[in-house]
């Protein structure tokens, strides 16, 4: 596409000069352009490997994480729309054996009257210390989630979406003495102060508790100790199933979403009046109930970001809706990943709060 001499005075620029089609398929890059984002970056081929992509899907745009790729996204945009786009999009690079996120400015320009072809320049590639603490910060976050699929024999799954690199819910699934414990907490605050927040939460709920209402209470007694303002809270909503005794127990802290529960007569929305763990009201004395449950039934916790999920008019998700999608769902995994689409397609694809959901099969 390009001559030889043309090459060599792209490749000599500082600056990240690529060429793609209207298919999203790059036709050139230049040095500069394949040092900023991987040393595995193909000079010509699909976006995936000009970029280093890591998304494991073999078609570019069918991974996962593809309708989050910012840098797609803008090329995308200039070519339905058949003009200039410009936008600074942040990624995550490949170099060696780490991965860092850079901050890049991207202009896209119309290359051709006929529309099939777009030159892009990059330039102010750009990664800082805090960016990459807070990409340690993402991975060590991710280390805390529960594994999925199934704990002491109840079947179970979850979805965790953190509206930035760090969210503010902590879902948490494990087994005590045969019996499996549920709990979803939500901090206030967003990004890293949540972040430090929800990582207290994990290692300050006391596992060994087979009390519910006692470990929320020790969790409490442990928050005052961190002398925290006013602002600074935790809601928490947790479970304990008995599959044996076919029994439920639970207890909450100032969690706004219900439990739900389905069963063959439909769903009951399980709420626990309590203030959340905080300063607000340091001597509450939380307590646990009980409830029965049939084989078959689905256990759901959620956080108010799913609830409180808002579309573009301003209207909330609400827990109608859930209760609805649950009512279509055949199980815990299916209930998960239509409530994900669902919450997708009425938002957008756009979420101010952290989204979060465990579900189990009972």
């Amino acid at each position: 596409m390009f001559g030889g001499m043309y090459k060599k005075i792209l490749d000599r620029m500082p600056a990240g000069v690529f060429v793609f089609d209207d298919k999203l398929r790059v036709r050139f890059t230049n040095e500069a352009f394949r040092r900023s984002f991987s040393d595995k970056a193909k000079q010509r081929g699909k976006l995936k490997e000009t970029l280093g992509c890591g998304e494991s899907a073999e078609e570019c745009g069918q991974g996962a994480s593809c309708a989050y790729c910012a840098f797609r996204n803008v090329m995308l945009a200039a070519v339905k729309d058949g003009k200039e786009k410009a936008d600074t999009v942040s990624t995550s690079v490949r170099h060696a054996d780490r991965t860092d996120k850079i901050t890049v400015r991207i202009r896209i320009l119309p290359a051709d009257e006929s529309g099939k072809l777009f030159l892009g320049l990059t330039d102010g590639t750009y990664q800082t210390e805090i960016a990459r603490e807070m990409l340690s910060a993402q991975r060590m976050q991710q280390r805390l989630l529960p594994a999925g699929k199934s704990m002491g024999g109840i079947p179970y799954s979850y979805m965790y979406i953190p509206c930035l690199e760090i969210g503010g819910d902590l879902p948490d699934v494990y087994e005590l003495d045969g019996q499996t414990y549920g709990v979803l907490a939500d901090v206030s605050g967003k990004g890293i102060s949540a972040g430090m927040l929800s990582a207290f939460v994990k290692a300050g709920f006391d596992k060994k508790q087979t009390s519910l209402a006692r470990a929320l209470s020790l969790l409490s007694s442990k928050f005052r100790e961190l002398n925290l303002d006013e602002r600074s809270y935790i809601t928490v909503a947790a479970v304990r199933i008995d599959d044996r005794e076919k029994k439920l127990r639970y207890a909450a802290a100032g969690h706004n979403a219900p439990i739900l529960l389905k069963n063959g007569l439909g769903i009951n929305e399980i709420e626990s009046p309590a203030p959340p763990i905080s300063n607000w009201m340091p001597d509450f004395v939380y307590e646990e109930r009980e409830l029965p449950f049939a084989k078959g039934d689905v256990l759901v916790l959620l956080t108010d970001g799913v609830t409180e999920c808002a579309n573009s008019a301003g209207e909330q998700f609400g827990i109608e809706r859930a209760e609805s999608v649950l009512l279509q769902s055949r199980g815990a995994e299916d209930f998960i990943g239509k409530l994900k689409t669902a919450l997708t397609v009425f938002s957008g694809g756009a979420f101010s709060d952290d989204i979060t959901a465990i579900a189990f099969d009972l």
